[in-house]
């Protein structure tokens, strides 16, 4: 089975981050100067949040830079709770089994206990450790007290790095306590270099047209590229990768869930698209705005007359607004089919 080229060709050193120069030149000189402070960053999903964190590591750390960074992923912690907390074995000391259903303590409780005791503990071969939270919008008001105490409480000791495509989302004394940061995708020139040396490494023949084609679906974001030139080098029969080629790409990227939430809508079955609203967030992980962007091709493709094309993206439109200005994920999504069904 081929490698992920999204494993594959992500960076892990300052050197191979494409883009977002100014938020990467403060961090270079802030870790040379032995001054870091709490970082808070903020961007769209997949603007390279977590490869900077992880690069960041890698040039305080070295080689071995797993031992003092914590990764926490705090949609898996308030999303998904108990169930995916027994599937992480470093829970289960702190949990005491593995079976969600004897867990007693909540899982707020949990996460204070856990936060708490990798932070209190000593950095190895270095002055301080890095605890990584990654979707900090998923925190909880309580949670982001409790963290907000402990990163006062530990701060000679360990630095946070908060990641989150919605810093509204995050109380005020825990924004203050951390530089902002903010991570965007890549302009087109950029990804068009990059994904130009992606295809001499893989040896792939890709014409000009093919590249247009995936810089202009991928709109910056080097993942969505990297998976959709990974899907149509493995599907295509033909010597050269084409616009038609990357096209029967990214329809292959359509979750099954949504094109079966579409259905629903179509159906006017509210319950039933409630279902596979929720599998997409809590099973397949998919952000508010990825299951949008999926159903908005799947309206522009519907046979439907123009005006109720339109009408149904200017609905999209104005949730994908509401998600940019930190509404819950869930309840957005939900109003929409409601619209869509009446």
């Amino acid at each position: 089975m081929k490698d992920l080229w999204t494993v594959k060709y992500r960076p892990s050193t300052f050197e191979n981050i494409v883009g977002n120069e100014e938020s990467l030149d403060m961090i270079i000189k802030l870790a040379r100067s032995n001054n870091l402070p709490h970082l808070v960053f903020h961007g769209p999903e997949n603007s390279g949040k977590s490869s900077t964190a992880f690069a960041l590591a890698y040039e305080l750390y070295g080689e071995g830079y797993e031992r003092n960074l914590a990764y926490f992923n705090a949609s898996d912690f308030f999303e998904q709770g108990k169930s995916y907390l027994v599937r992480d074995k470093r829970f289960l000391r702190i949990l005491g089994t593995d079976d969600p259903k004897k867990i007693t303590k909540s899982v707020i409780n949990i996460f204070k206990e856990v936060i708490n005791e990798y932070a209190s503990m000593a950095p190895m071969d270095a002055d301080y450790k890095i605890i990584f939270i990654d979707n900090a919008e998923s925190l909880s008001s309580d949670s982001q007290n409790a963290l907000r105490r402990i990163m006062e409480k530990y701060t000679t000791t360990c630095r946070f790095i908060l990641s989150t495509t919605q810093p509204s989302k995050l109380i005020a004394p825990l924004r203050s306590r951390g530089l902002q940061l903010f991570f965007t995708h890549v302009s087109d020139d950029k990804l068009t270099k990059f994904i130009l040396q992606v295809i001499e490494a893989e040896e792939l023949t890709v014409t000009s047209d093919g590249i247009d084609a995936l810089v202009y679906h991928a709109r910056g974001n080097i993942a969505r590229a990297l998976n959709t030139l990974q899907i149509a080098s493995i599907q295509s029969d033909i010597d050269n990768i084409g616009t038609q080629q990357i096209y029967d790409a990214t329809l292959e990227e359509q979750s099954e869930n949504v094109a079966k939430l579409f259905d629903s809508i179509i159906l006017k079955n509210i319950l039933e698209a409630r279902k596979y609203i929720d599998a997409l967030i809590l099973e397949e992980g998919l952000s508010g705005q990825e299951i949008l962007l999926q159903l908005h091709k799947m309206v522009v493709n519907y046979n439907e007359p123009d005006n109720i094309i339109a009408r149904w993206v200017t609905k999209i439109a104005d949730t994908d607004f509401y998600l940019t200005e930190s509404a819950n994920d869930r309840i957005q999504l939900e109003a929409l089919v409601a619209e869509f069904c009446q």
